[in-house]
């Protein structure tokens, strides 16, 4: 049975300078002198670091174990030895640091023991937790940890199992020559995607403007079956996997809301070929494709350690004299580069030279002049013009009313706009504000519920001291009233003393008596100390002093005479 294709609304249809870079075969990078291994290279929590610098490590072994269920580890992408653990900058539009594995090769490419998984037998909580243990994220670029996505929603199984083999963003080629070149690896790979959801449909979504690719799928899935292979018209950005579930299946997945949520879930087709590496043959994530193209006189397709810096691919394609920037991605979603000795990771897809002849640097920005264009550009449906005012003008609540946080930043605003507005980046300065603010906002909460506890714990001790203080003079006034002493009145009491305080009632009086009755006794009962060995005349001075005191407590025990 043939997919019923959709559309979805917007879209463009930039150039797509795809046979740079695709006519040569996959090649692979030589391994560097130094890697550089971000610890941190998935959406969720950074891994635990499991190495010190000086410690001998083989290709595959864990660096980096997953903090929690929503991450995934780090492994050695070649054997050698840890020189350091320290914060170096990542390849990211922030530019900041992070803490990374600095490994000197051997050479001797010596990897771990490979132990591959009967999936078959295997359940599926097993098989999620080994994509998790090798690693395995989203190699489309969002780097989301694979084994979260393949749990089932509420009905307990993904039904339609979407592969994304779209790669719509211009330049871009290493999904094409991977689907051309191992298509069979992919297909397997998707088996087990497909064992671990339960999934009855299996879709894999490839622009036609890859026939290549899409004869190679279907040659590789002959004797599978349930997975269907479907051109979708070439339409930037078709490879948005909420764009392709809608082309696919006419699933619509609000912001917010997960595919598994309505029985459909997408994954890259790199991402399948390293589930079945992962699974089949024993070996984590410790490489990927790269295309390198642009301003460059070789450019190719790369099969690159994770942590190799871009200066050692930038050596193989030999970038033209008049480069002036890099772009890691594709010229819509992609950013510039300040430095080009930053490391490989598994979100790098593509590195582009630009030169401004290639690349043109964006015209000076004009007023906006609401042609709409760019509305009707824009695949999310949005309203990037008002968006941008929002953005511009800082008013974060309109914004979210105008559902920000659906934009996917493929670019195509900016890409049409007249006026050379650069859309996305006042986008991305709203929704960077608008989580510091919730951030701020969720730490506010929390110490003021940590200040609310505290008064009120303070209050309830006030209040258990003051009943246990009451409960305690009841049962006072409760003996004397029945007769009884109390356990205090019954060592011998200063009356004299006692009948000093005529405005206590007995009770009190009682109790007062008792407290200074053992006051008294207690200072009677002390002892000097240390008189032993004392010179004679030393003795005589303290004899003479303990004669004075109690000269003074006969005189405290007499009663004043009375006046004349």
């Amino acid at each position: 049975m043939l997919a019923t294709l959709f559309k979805f609304e917007g879209g463009v249809k930039p150039d797509s300078h795809k046979d740079e870079s695709s006519q040569a075969p996959i090649a692979a990078a030589p391994v560097p002198a130094r890697l550089v291994v971000p610890l941190r290279q998935s959406a969720g929590n950074a891994p635990l670091p499991l190495v010190q610098p000086g410690q001998k490590v083989l290709k595959g072994e864990p660096i980096g174990a997953a903090d929690g269920s929503f991450s995934a580890a780090v492994h050695a992408p070649t054997s050698g030895t840890v020189l350091a653990l320290e914060p170096r900058t990542l390849p990211h539009p922030s530019g900041l640091s992070a803490a990374c594995v600095v490994i000197a090769p051997d050479g001797e490419e010596r990897w771990i023991e490979r132990a591959p998984l009967d999936w078959r037998s295997a359940s599926p909580e097993a098989l999620r937790d080994r994509l998790r243990d090798m690693g395995i994220v989203g190699l489309g670029g969002a780097t989301f940890p694979s084994h979260i996505k393949l749990k089932p929603g509420a009905a307990g199984r993904i039904e339609t199992l979407v592969i994304n083999g779209a790669e719509c963003e211009p330049w871009i080629t290493c999904d094409d020559r991977l689907m051309r070149e191992r298509a069979e690896g992919i297909v397997r790979g998707i088996d087990i995607l497909r064992h671990i959801v339960s999934a009855g449909r299996v879709l894999v979504g490839v622009e036609d403007n890859k026939p290549q690719a899409v004869a190679a799928l279907r040659a590789a899935i002959a004797q599978s079956h349930g997975i269907e292979v479907v051109p979708v018209p070439t339409r930037y950005p078709a490879g948005g996997e909420k764009q392709l579930i809608r082309v696919l299946t006419g699933i619509e997945i609000p912001y917010g809301r997960f595919g598994s949520e309505y029985g459909v879930q997408c994954f890259n087709v790199g991402t399948a070929y390293s589930v079945h590496r992962a699974i089949e043959i024993g070996e984590p994530l410790v490489s990927r494709i790269v295309t390198v193209s642009g301003n460059v006189a070789r450019p190719g397709n790369f099969e690159t350690l994770i942590g190799t810096p871009i200066d050692a691919l930038l050596a193989l394609v030999a970038p033209k004299a008049d480069t002036d920037r890099y772009i890691m991605g594709g010229p819509m979603m992609g950013f510039t580069l300040a430095r080009t000795d930053l490391p490989v990771t598994k979100a790098a897809n593509c590195i582009l030279a630009a030169s401004p002849a290639l690349f043109p640097r964006p015209g000076t920005e004009m007023p906006c002049i609401r042609c709409g264009a760019c509305t009707r550009a824009c695949p999310a449906e949005l309203q990037p013009h008002e968006l941008y005012w929002f953005a511009r003008s800082k008013n974060f609540g309109k914004a979210q009313e105008y559902h920000i946080f659906d934009c996917i930043e493929c670019g195509c605003c900016a890409y049409v706009c007249p006026s050379n507005i650069r859309l996305v980046d006042y986008y991305r300065f709203a929704k960077t504000s608008m989580r510091a603010l919730e951030r701020e906002k969720a730490a506010a909460d929390a110490a003021r519920q940590r200040f609310e506890f505290r008064n009120l714990r303070s209050e309830r001790e006030a209040k258990e001291k003051a009943e246990r203080l009451a409960a305690k003079t009841a049962a006072a006034r409760q003996a004397i009233a029945g007769g009884e002493k109390p356990a205090a009145a019954a060592m011998p009491a200063a009356p004299e003393q006692a009948q000093a305080l005529p405005q206590l009632d007995e009770a009190k009086k009682a109790l007062i008596a008792a407290a200074i009755t053992r006051a008294q006794a207690q200072k009677e009962g002390v002892q000097p100390k240390n008189i032993d060995n004392l010179a004679p005349e030393k003795q005589a001075e303290i004899r003479e002093i303990e004669a004075r005191r109690a000269q003074v407590r006969e005189l405290a025990k007499t009663p004043p005479e009375e006046p004349v």
